[in-house]
């Protein structure tokens, strides 16, 4: 498997930069993000509504960014997100205005789940396909993947351990979580700094048109608009689904349950990110032999399965047990999913597919936290996150195994 980044040049190695940089960040942030919010006062049902309006900010910017960046250029796409990063996160620190918070939260990038945000998921896919064969493209986005997850873990433990120093060395809670915003801003300017230094061979290669070949759409697709429009709806349920359980929401429910602080969620989700990581590393190598729809959705399910049985344990140690078993498996659809919207489409349509598809996951995730407010604001029914998410997840499952079990990438065909 290591032999696989072999093939990376200066700029792969330039795009897992960046991706580390930046997971660390999101991870980094998330653990305090719906606690720093609850600190400035904010009821739950303000909170899950600034969540949604980040997300559905998120949304519209990343579509225009991913789908306009092979004609205006992929580095300066990259570097004008970085900036969003930094501009995001200097207002949540000097304001604390719920109406700012909101525009902030809209038109920059803040990620309240700990996963991907933003234009760079897709612009760096479409970057990565273009620098690694096909058959080294789904092992590539694993590593890519893993990375990211360990980056991830990382922040988690570093920004809960923050806290929580800052906390025994005399700030308040408020001060404490504002110190991680700080840290996060930083980020944005190192993520600028990286993508400037991308050359020209991750901008889309020139290629003469073909005579009978459909013109593109105003969102960047030729002749795959159908299937990928198919494959973003299914991926706009998932993400719905996985709204009700961000990574901040179960961090502010562990705290509502048990009473965890800071350094706790830290390390809960150090240890989650962890295993996700080693999970989407090992997606690669199922891949190969029973395919990438079938590990999208035969690794899924079981771990939907165990999501929804989180609540259902009695004691805050078992509960942490069952959720990191299921991180255990739940990424190795990440990898795969990534490698087969790549495949299915030619490469100029590359960052249009998976911007689209992004965007549609930005746009599913973004309606849930309205939602998951309310339940967390209700005692009885805060625990019906993990039921509402893991159901709905199920069905996304089998939905997409009916619809594209037969649309083959060309490593599965050979």
């Amino acid at each position: 498997m290591v032999s696989i980044l072999r093939q990376l040049n200066r700029d792969g190695w330039l795009l897992f930069a960046a991706r580390i940089a930046r997971m660390f960040g999101y991870g980094f942030l998330a653990v305090v993000l719906v606690l720093y919010l609850a600190a400035l006062g904010l009821n739950e049902v303000r909170i899950g509504l600034l969540l949604t309006l980040t997300l559905m900010g998120d949304t519209a910017v990343s579509l225009w960014m991913s789908t306009q960046a092979d004609r205006l250029g992929r580095r300066r796409m990259l570097v004008l997100g970085a900036l969003l990063v930094l501009g995001a996160g200097l207002v949540f620190i000097g304001s604390t205005q719920f109406l700012v918070l909101l525009l902030a939260a809209t038109i920059g990038v803040i990620s309240p789940s700990g996963y991907e945000v933003g234009p760079f998921l897709a612009i760096e896919q479409s970057a990565l396909a273009q620098l690694v064969a096909d058959d080294r493209r789904t092992g590539v986005f694993a590593w890519y993947n893993l990375a990211g997850s360990f980056a991830t873990a990382a922040g988690s433990l570093t920004g809960g351990g923050l806290a929580r120093l800052g906390q025994q060395w005399g700030m308040t809670p408020l001060e404490s979580y504002r110190a991680v915003l700080v840290g996060y801003a930083l980020i944005g300017l190192v993520l600028a700094g990286i993508f400037w230094r991308l050359s020209q061979a991750v901008e889309v290669r020139p290629t003469s048109p073909h005579p009978h070949a459909p013109p593109a759409s105003r969102l960047g697709l030729h002749g795959s608009g159908r299937v990928i429009l198919r494959l973003a709806s299914l991926f706009t349920l998932d993400a719905f689904a996985g709204g009700f359980v961000l990574q901040s929401i179960v961090a502010y429910w562990f705290y509502l349950r048990f009473g965890a602080n800071e350094a706790m969620l830290g390390t809960i989700f150090f240890g989650a990110n962890l295993l996700a990581g080693l999970s989407a590393l090992a997606a690669s190598s199922i891949a190969s032999r029973i395919g990438l729809v079938n590990t999208m959705v035969f690794t899924h399910l079981p771990s939907n399965v165990l999501l929804m049985l989180v609540p259902l344990m009695p004691t805050m140690p078992l509960a942490i047990l069952v959720l990191l078993i299921r991180y255990s498996i739940s990424q190795m659809d990440v990898p795969t999913r990534q490698s087969y919207t790549m495949a299915i489409v030619s490469p100029a349509e590359r960052s249009a597919a998976a911007g689209i598809t992004g965007t549609a996951r930005t746009v599913g995730a973004s309606l849930s936290p309205v939602i998951a407010g309310l339940l967390l604001g209700t005692p009885a029914l805060m625990s019906g996150l993990f039921f509402v998410g893991g159901g709905l997840k199920i069905i996304y499952d089998l939905l997409l195994l009916a619809a594209f079990r037969k649309v083959k990438p060309p490593e599965d065909r050979v």
